[in-house]
């Protein structure tokens, strides 16, 4: 039986758990504006001017697949801003959030769940999102499992094993937890096993391989998933959809040159993606051109999110 969260549920969030913090930037960092994201230092001296500009997508999927997906747009990015630019791959949220803290990371994609602490205390500013042609964008977060697996709603959970990504995921974890809790009373470790998969890749081939009962996982990496045939439809089930989240915020570290920071966005916002390897992946979840966001705006249901679960930013 598939069920979706709605409205009243989210606001059921906010008084799940007790709220330990709210959100706050590092004390590395400024914001004078209320913009939630830390402003670029006055002080010129702090300004970073790399001959090469790092770039790094999420660690989603293989590193491998992205870095040639990627490389149209970073050539254009290079042509935009006269940098030379390079692919990181990064195996991990956490390295990911380390290489910008430590200013090894200039430019990136951070996944929905992530990009708070990397805001937090990275300085990380995102400023686009991808979305698809009319404008619309995000994914939901979804709970699989595989036909025959002995559950068919939320509570056959109950006494099983679920397979999460990583403590920083938002789908992969921050949202399923809370919703659980908030709408079924199921903890884990009291009331079913929890596991890890490290990715969202990961988890859904485990469950459509049966080695996990079932798993919460980004709607969007499924449908590209099977896109590339690499698992198929009937292999899954889903439980449970929520309602839609943003997906990966782009941006920048905020000391590099302003100027700088303008022609990274320059970048993004004048990409053509008319028959690129970016448009030939990212149309598989629907994404056909970047747009404006605000991490104030856009990521206040993931902020929720974070305080119904006690979230605290430390960024020591």
């Amino acid at each position: 039986m598939k069920i979706a969260m709605t409205v009243t549920a989210l606001a059921a969030l906010a008084v799940a758990a007790p709220v330990h913090a709210e959100f706050t930037l590092s004390d590395r960092f400024t914001d004078n504006d209320g913009d939630l994201i830390a402003d670029i230092p006055e002080d010129s001296s702090q300004w970073l001017d790399p001959a090469t500009l790092i770039f790094a997508y999420t660690p989603v999927e293989d590193p491998a697949v992205y870095a040639e997906v990627w490389q149209e747009f970073l050539d254009h990015m290079a042509e935009v801003t006269g940098k030379s630019v390079q692919f990181f791959p990064v195996q991990s949220n956490a390295a990911q959030i380390e290489a910008m803290r430590a200013g090894r990371l200039h430019v990136a994609g951070f996944n929905t769940g992530s990009n708070p602490l990397a805001v937090a205390c990275a300085g990380f500013r995102p400023f686009t999102i991808m979305a698809a042609a009319d404008g619309s964008f995000g994914y939901e977060m979804e709970i699989i499992t595989y036909p025959g697996s002995g559950v068919s709603e939320i509570a056959d959970l109950k006494g099983k094993q679920m397979a999460f990504t990583s403590e920083t995921s938002n789908s992969g974890f921050k949202a399923p937890s809370a919703l659980l809790r908030a709408e079924f009373g199921l903890e884990a470790g009291r009331d079913f096993e929890a596991v890890f998969s490290g990715k969202h890749d990961n988890s859904i081939l485990g469950v459509a391989n049966k080695d996990y009962t079932a798993a919460a996982i980004a709607n969007s990496v499924k449908a590209r998933m099977i896109q590339r045939d690499v698992v198929t439809e009937d292999q899954l089930e889903v439980l449970y959809t929520s309602e839609t989240f943003p997906t990966t915020g782009y941006g920048v570290v905020y000391n590099l040159h302003p100027d700088l920071q303008e022609k990274v966005k320059e970048a993004f916002f004048g990409f053509d993606w008319t028959g690129t390897k970016l448009a030939e992946e990212f149309e598989k979840s629907g994404e056909a051109q970047f747009i404006p966001i605000t991490f104030k705006e856009n990521w206040s249901v993931i902020r929720t999110i974070d305080e119904a679960n006690g979230v605290a930013y430390d960024c020591n």
